[in-house]
């Protein structure tokens, strides 16, 4: 059975460079230097979390919040254990 996780970040668009900048209780806050535009933030995410955690892109979606600043990532491949050491968080 394939498995899979979710968890939820907090996207600030048009940042310096793209980078993990913190936690707010369960929720991560994601810098991305692309802005909101034409679905470029949310590719940007996808392609982010796909290289840090070192997974296919086809690994990585976005579950819900596709035009909202909080977004929920499904991770397929990983178990939760697994996410939160590649993301040492």
């Amino acid at each position: 059975m394939e498995t899979s996780v979710t968890f939820a970040v907090r996207v600030h668009p048009r940042a310096k460079k793209n980078a993990i900048t913190g936690k707010v209780g369960d929720v991560l806050k994601l810098s991305l230097t692309t802005p909101p535009a034409d679905g470029k933030a949310n590719a940007a995410c996808i392609d982010f979390f796909a290289k840090l955690l070192n997974l296919p892109r086809s690994s990585v979606t976005i579950a819900a919040g596709h035009t909202s600043r909080n977004k929920v990532i499904r991770v397929s491949g990983l178990s939760a254990e697994e996410l939160r050491q590649r993301l040492q968080i």
